[in-house]
């Protein structure tokens, strides 16, 4: 997620596309089956707020990206894999997750495009921008972490495909080729994306009769992620600042950018605000799991160890060979009162980190005073 510089969107659209003439030969050779590598001509680099970002073409001249990559722009601009570009427009909509639909008359689509829900234990393959090749690649396989959680309408499935900036809004697709989500956002590792069946329900709510709430939540997503932003280099946040942070990103409903919120709260220890943003978050998807270890981290640094064990029970089960994740487990299970959890992360750290483990032994023994809590 990137602020919005006219100057800096002009410039690198500029390179982006002086980039891409001549791709035919700069084109990575795909290494996937065929069907993943054909699926490669329906996914376009992109630029609007986002001065990077990909676009999935679903049908003739109808592409869908994520609501973040282009904010409350108008327009897109679209790069063509043989070189120069298009511009498309940008449909108005009344969905409330991180997806928008984008016109462009003029592109064809190579026949349909089968989708599937069905992502359990196979193999999913990330295709998207790869900025410094000036080129759409499709990137080595994952596997499914967490399914969409029941229930939650905003859901994303979450995964370890490889994945990088300039990815968003492209397609994860399974070895069949088929549609399985659009690439949303991720790090560490740990990647999200939307389930296709959203696309069918974002088409329903799209048109010129969504443009007033449409603009709402485009401004709303801009003001956050420009507020963010800012944030970065100030080693304060004052109440307004705070205020102003925290009523645009709940405005633009995208748990991305709450995640990021939480983020600069907890940065600056101001943990009630960063707690709010991340339960929040779980409210929307309670699967997510990098809002899961922000959260955890946030409650450990806050001395709320109790609170902190609830998430860390699901996190050890999730990711039983993440070292970070063991250490809290082994440093909250002790001091929130949970020897289970503790003695769970610690033979785990046995398993997948032996080095680390006399270390965590010593803890559990000795139990040391846990740090008083940390006031906001």
């Amino acid at each position: 997620m990137r602020a919005f510089s006219p100057v800096r969107t002009l410039l690198f659209a500029a390179l982006l596309l002086a980039s891409w003439a001549g791709t035919a030969e700069a084109q990575p050779r795909c290494k996937a089956p065929d069907a993943v590598c054909a699926a490669a001509e329906r996914v376009f680099a992109i630029a609007s707020f986002d001065p990077t970002a990909s676009a999935v073409l679903i049908e003739p001249g109808l592409l869908v990206t994520n609501r973040h990559a282009v904010a409350d722009n108008q327009r897109a601009q679209i790069f063509l894999p043989a070189g120069g570009q298009v511009l498309a427009d940008v449909v108005p909509s009344g969905y409330a997750g991180d997806l928008i639909l984008l016109r462009a008359p003029d592109l064809k689509a190579p026949g349909n495009w089968a989708t599937t829900e069905n992502a359990t234990g196979i193999n999913l393959y990330t295709i998207g921008t790869d900025v410094g090749r000036g080129a759409i690649r499709v990137y080595p396989p994952g596997r499914m972490l967490l399914p969409p959680a029941p229930g939650k309408p905003l859901a994303r499935l979450h995964h370890d495909a490889f994945s990088q900036p300039g990815n968003s809004g492209g397609a994860l697709v399974d070895a069949e080729g088929r549609l399985v989500a659009i690439v949303a956002s991720g790090g560490e590792g740990r990647n999200e994306a939307i389930p296709a069946a959203e696309i069918e329900k974002l088409q329903s709510q799209s048109g010129p009769e969504h443009r007033a709430a449409s603009r709402a939540t485009g401004e709303a997503t801009r003001k956050c992620a420009e507020a963010l932003d800012a944030a970065r280099g100030a080693q304060r946040l004052t109440p307004k600042n705070v205020s102003f942070i925290k009523d645009h990103c709940i405005r633009a409903n995208n748990r991305q950018l709450w995640d990021l919120a939480g983020q600069a709260f907890g940065r600056r220890r101001m943990f009630d605000d960063s707690v709010d943003m991340f339960t929040r978050a779980l409210d929307q998807d309670p699967n997510a799991i990098n809002s899961m270890i922000a959260m955890a981290i946030t409650l450990h640094l806050a001395g709320r160890y109790a609170d902190e064990v609830v998430h860390l029970k699901r996190l050890v089960d999730i990711l039983p060979a993440d070292a970070e994740v063991l250490r809290l487990g082994v440093q909250a299970g002790a001091w929130g009162g949970n020897k289970a959890l503790a003695e769970k992360s610690l033979k785990l750290m046995e398993r997948h980190h032996p080095r680390l483990a006399p270390l965590a032994r010593d803890f559990i023994d000795n139990n040391p005073t846990p740090p008083g809590r940390r006031n906001q």
